[in-house]
């Protein structure tokens, strides 16, 4: 690894400290270095509609950047936003030499920023850890390119896939190691989305103890979940029930106040996902984590709405074929029919494992 690639490491790690905090503008880290090859200042986005990555590292370098080397994992912004445009404080910073991991996917940054930067007579280089500084902003990147929102699947399985008993014993397949790590990710998520049949069965509070909590969506087409659920207790997160457009209101009535009521189509006794996703995307929510049972996950899957799979497996064998798989629906009969995935990185979490994987 050379120092280019030591030190846009390095932003991508600062970048994700913004998890959480800054949706739906991307992770972004910065480190600037001085004319001796010191480290001068480091910064990254901490909240949205505060001072970008590079303002807060050019500013703890202070007279230090003079000569030196900008190091950001991301294109500097050159729109006006919530902040003034990046690019334009980069140039006027006194650095010398500006490396990017890749240029912004925003149509109204796209090269305009490393164009300003460039103009002032600053060094550039483009492209180093692409791939792995695209991963860190997969989210930003699908959500501004397609007008879609991020969605990533996740379960927690014996070896065999199965998420439960066929009494609906399923507490607990994993380890407090890996359910610690759910806590992160939902921490990360905009959204977590649930089915009716997952609340009835656990009773689940589908909160964050790492940070900021996920609104909350319940899938309820028929609004047969009980209302005093744990999940629509009102501790100050938004909590949604996409239901029927046709539902009455008298059902409506029973639920909490603080409770949302989304009416979707439906088709087959079946919630619209596509019409929720795109409900998603323009309330601003970049990114949903589905923490559902078999026959959802497997709609998610069939829409073409997922993205993304955490696959948490416990070394554990159930056995059973009346037990309930992680992903169901699919009634494929030929096995050249399956859905194929391509496993990216595998975690341990002693004693499971966590895959993460992507729809190939």
């Amino acid at each position: 690894m050379n120092q280019d690639e030591k030190y846009i490491k390095e932003c991508i790690e600062l970048a994700r400290l913004g998890e959480g905090k800054v949706s739906p503008n991307p992770f972004v880290g910065a480190i600037v270095l001085d004319k001796n090859g010191e480290v001068a200042g480091k910064g990254y986005h901490e909240k949205y509609g505060e001072a970008h990555a590079e303002v807060n590292a050019l500013n703890e370098a202070g007279e230090r950047a003079e000569g030196g080397t900008l190091y950001v994992n991301l294109e500097p912004c050159s729109h006006f936003g919530k902040t003034p445009p990046c690019a334009d404080f980069v140039a006027k910073s006194g650095i010398k030499r500006l490396v990017v991991g890749i240029m912004d996917p925003n149509p109204l940054v796209s090269g305009l920023g490393l164009a300003r930067i460039g103009e002032a007579g600053i060094e550039i280089a483009v492209g180093v850890l692409e791939k792995e500084c695209k991963k860190v902003n997969e989210i930003f990147i699908k959500h501004i390119t397609q007008k879609k929102p991020f969605i990533a699947i996740k379960t927690a399985s014996t070896i065999d896939g199965k998420i439960a008993t066929k009494t609906l014993s399923s507490k607990w397949i994993t380890s407090s190691a890996a359910r610690d790590e759910v806590q992160r990710l939902r921490n990360k998520y905009d959204v977590i989305i649930t089915g009716s049949g997952t609340v009835i069965a656990d009773n689940p509070s589908l909160t964050s103890k790492s940070g900021r909590n996920p609104v909350r969506i319940i899938i309820d087409s028929e609004l047969k979940t009980p209302p005093d659920s744990k999940v629509y207790q009102d501790d100050g997160t938004r909590v949604i029930i996409a239901t029927s457009e046709k539902i009455s209101d008298d059902k409506v009535k029973k639920y909490p106040e603080n409770v949302e009521i989304l009416r979707c189509p439906v088709s087959q006794g079946k919630i619209d996902l596509n019409y929720l996703a795109d409900k998603l995307y323009q309330n601003n929510l970049a990114s949903v984590l589905i923490e559902a049972g078999a026959q959802l996950n497997g709609a998610f899957i069939k829409n073409n709405l997922a993205n993304k799979f955490y696959f948490f497996v416990a070394p554990k064998i159930l056995g059973d074929n009346e037990a309930i798989s992680m992903i169901e629906g699919f009634n494929i009969e030929n096995i050249n029919q399956c859905l194929n995935i391509r496993f990216d990185e595998i975690k341990f979490f002693p004693p499971d494992i966590m895959i993460e994987a992507y729809l190939s």
